[in-house]
């Protein structure tokens, strides 16, 4: 149930230390950050496209929009009465895309402006359903809390300094290079960049925990990213 992912989340935020404590008595450590701003990228015939894997999708989340968006619901569905599948976040209220990344460069948007708190980013196709994204090695993220952005990857939070925050942004993913850039969709460039050695297939990955979130694929990338 959603209840036992936001479970006994103790957070001491605005620059300070947050810790978070799973449904299995486990504490990760998380840390604070900073604001951000606004949106808009072209539609295109080819490019990455995926859609929402609800056999990995926690009971909290239902998916909407043919699979492209993801809605948090407080209560969610009893775990014990969604189909029992080994790729389910049981935990944590997470979902991966259907499409593998092994290689390339490649770029898709998320409209974030009707939640207050998630996490949007790639990660390893096997990672373990018992972790968050962004809590170890084989996810890297950029996060949004407390009104604050971060980039997140091994437990480690780094606060992004931004004004406002956007009703969209791009994620751009170079899987040679190793790197995962955030991008300011209204006035195209790069907020800011995971730097990483990718070694196994990647998956978009999405943490949710208010509101909801759109995903757009298939698009081209805007022109000027480097």
């Amino acid at each position: 149930m959603a209840m036992s992912v936001r479970a006994a989340r103790l957070c001491l935020l605005g620059g300070r230390s947050v810790f978070c404590q799973s449904s299995r008595g486990r504490s990760v450590f998380c840390q604070s950050v900073t604001q951000r701003r606004c949106f808009r990228s072209t539609p295109a015939a080819s490019g990455f496209q995926f859609k929402l894997d609800e056999r990995t999708a926690h009971s909290s989340l239902d998916l909407f929009k043919k699979d492209t968006g993801v809605i948090y619901r407080m209560l969610g569905l009893d775990p014990t009465h969604v189909q029992d599948n080994p790729e389910r976040f049981r935990d944590w209220a997470v979902v991966f895309g259907t499409e593998k990344i092994i290689s390339g460069r490649h770029y898709w948007e998320v409209t974030v402006k009707k939640s207050q708190e998630f996490r949007v980013g790639v990660a390893e196709a096997l990672m373990s359903r018992e972790d968050c994204i962004g809590t170890n090695t084989s996810s890297w993220v950029f996060g949004y809390a407390q009104r604050k952005w971060f980039a997140m990857t091994n437990n480690t939070m780094v606060p992004l300094s931004l004004v406002g925050k956007p009703d969209r942004v791009g994620i751009l993913l170079d899987y040679e290079a190793g790197l995962l850039r955030l991008v300011d969709v209204e006035n195209p460039k790069i907020i800011h960049t995971i730097r990483t050695q990718f070694k196994a297939p990647l998956c978009p990955a999405f943490g949710l925990w208010n509101g909801e979130l759109l995903t757009h694929s298939g698009l081209e990338e805007p022109e000027g990213l480097k």
